[in-house]
């Protein structure tokens, strides 16, 4: 296989292997991403997002002009996939009896995989990581939009601060000023999380 680029040139003549490849790449470490943005997603929530997210792509894979990674382009639209399903979720009725994506499933969904946890920690250790990081999305998802949006893409994206100025069309320096701002808006929410304090609607 060659370049991603010429891998991207294919996709857009038409050539269906050529998607299948593109698929394969990324579609694993784009049901790894939204997990992370969303870890009480259930597994079809997740294949669902994922899903949504790849038809976007064959929508509107002329508009991405490889002025940033595929990669980055990609976790964008994933974490925009997200938001909406949530919104939307919460918009309706909630449904029970799923059952939740779990890193210790015995089978994982199609063409989501997840590392093993050879060296997991004690199952109360484990649990009081997930209550922190679910206590983490839950004050990420109480900033403000650009301010969620970048936290996603550096935390939960690992994108690098070359690929969010990209991304974002800002300079580095703007993006560096921007995620430290971000990441002090988020310690004061945690903090006040922790200590049991109401919050208000998105700052």
């Amino acid at each position: 296989m060659g370049s991603e680029a010429q891998l991207l040139t294919r996709c857009r003549q038409g050539e269906a292997a050529a998607w299948d490849e593109l698929f394969d790449l990324h579609y694993a470490a784009t049901g790894r991403f939204v997990f992370q943005l969303a870890s009480d997603f259930t597994r079809e929530d997740v294949e669902e997002v994922c899903q949504d997210t790849f038809l976007s792509v064959i929508r509107n894979l002329d508009s991405f002009r490889e002025q940033s990674q595929f990669r980055t382009w990609l976790f964008h639209i994933a974490a925009n996939k997200a938001r909406d399903f949530r919104e939307k979720r919460l918009a309706a009725k909630r449904g029970g009896g799923q059952v939740p994506l779990s890193l210790q499933a015995e089978t994982e969904p199609a063409g989501l995989v997840l590392d093993p946890s050879d060296s997991a920690p004690a199952p109360d250790l484990r649990l009081l990581q997930r209550e922190q990081a679910g206590q983490v999305r839950e004050a990420v998802a109480l900033l403000d939009a650009p301010c969620r949006e970048i936290i996603e893409l550096r935390y939960f994206g690992d994108l690098s601060y070359e690929e969010l100025s990209r991304l974002l069309q800002l300079n580095p320096k703007t993006v560096s000023s921007r995620l430290s701002k971000c990441l002090d808006k988020l310690e004061l929410i945690v903090q006040r999380c922790l200590a049991g304090e109401n919050l208000p609607d998105p700052v």
